[in-house]
């Protein structure tokens, strides 16, 4: 079948490197001779039918620009059987013989859903957590380490400056790979991660004995995600979004009132929160999202549909969908074990 009208859309959190993504879609798409539709506002879109063209002067000058210029949300097509059934509409009425989501574990699980009953789909896999199966790296993170590393330099000065413990609370939901790559490049002298619950006796015996050896300041780097002991969920609000999800946050201003209560030692919290969303992509993930959105369009017309773009090693190679979505991709203990000799 030749595809002569592709669709593309953001889908799930924002993160730097979409933008890439999609002016390399376009572009290569253009180059083969396929109209390119941009989705608007994710599969909300689709629902509604909301699209814009795509061409050379759209894309023109977003490289460098953060977000995404579709737009993204938290939809689910598949909560609604009508809303299910319009977006099967839609992609007739909008004559679109393929689309390439890009998007995370949710966006990519409606995908899967698409391609199962009958539609040609290409997945491009984002995600700021870095915690999709089969792909070694997603654009987004990088930067996000990048900005978080950066916060933490700065937390460095100012807790030496008067004394204090720095509680920095990082993007994490399942998965501790941002706190863990800043906590290592920033020099944090405790990493606290989803993968392993928090002892906060351990936390609070590093602490005083930085104390006890002359340094009387410490950052401590908390994944949002993480729990203390009794597995209990920190959350910012109790309500669900369409994918089940529970709004997370809290878990720093818990720790930092608890390390002060147990030490004794004044302590400071900072979110980082959609800071590590915005700006601009790093090199590392300009580069990645070009490559990836490249090669969805070459999977397009190879006819290669159920499947995603993966890096591996050095190399863009196509996976089903199903092992992006499968199961989450925690963080490597060999890795995390090595940021604890340098705990204290």
């Amino acid at each position: 079948m030749t595809v002569r009208r592709l669709g593309v859309l953001t889908g799930g959190g924002d993160c730097p490197g979409l933008n890439p993504v999609i002016r390399a879609v376009t572009r290569r798409a253009i180059q083969a001779g396929i109209t390119v539709v941009g989705i608007r506002n994710g599969w909300k879109g689709l629902i509604q039918a909301d699209t814009i063209p795509l061409t050379l002067e759209s894309v023109s000058g977003i490289l460098h620009r953060g977000g995404t210029i579709l737009g993204t949300s938290r939809t689910n097509p598949y909560k609604k059987p009508e809303d299910a059934k319009r977006v099967m509409e839609n992609i007739r009425k909008l004559q679109l013989d393929a689309l390439i989501p890009i998007g995370g574990e949710d966006t990519l699980g409606v995908a899967t859903k698409l391609k199962k009953d009958g539609q040609k789909v290409v997945g491009v896999p984002k995600t700021i957590d870095n915690d999709l199966s089969a792909t070694d790296f997603t654009f987004g993170f990088d930067t996000a380490v990048n900005i978080a590393m950066e916060a933490i330099d700065r937390l460095h000065t100012t807790a030496e400056s008067h004394h204090r413990i720095m509680v920095a609370e990082v993007m994490g939901r399942h998965a501790g790979w941002i706190a863990t790559y800043a906590g290592i490049a920033g020099g944090a002298d405790v990493i606290l991660i989803p993968e392993e619950p928090i002892d906060l006796d351990a936390v609070c015996e590093i602490i005083r004995k930085r104390h006890a050896r002359g340094k009387d300041f410490s950052i401590v780097v908390v994944a949002e995600g993480a729990q203390f002991k009794d597995k209990h969920l920190v959350t910012a609000e109790g309500k669900l979004d369409e994918f089940g999800h529970v709004r997370l946050g809290g878990i720093g201003d818990q720790l930092g009132k608890l390390i002060e209560q147990r030490t004794g030692y004044e302590t400071r919290v900072t979110v980082l929160g959609h800071i590590q969303r915005g700006g601009s992509p790093t090199a590392f993930d300009r580069v990645l999202g070009t490559r990836f959105g490249i090669r969805a369009v070459e999977l397009v017309l190879a006819g290669q549909f159920g499947t995603m773009v993966s890096l591996q090693g050095n190399k863009i190679v196509a996976v089903p969908l199903e092992e992006g979505t499968g199961a989450l991709k925690t963080v490597d203990m060999e890795l995390y074990n090595l940021s604890k000799i340098f705990f204290g």
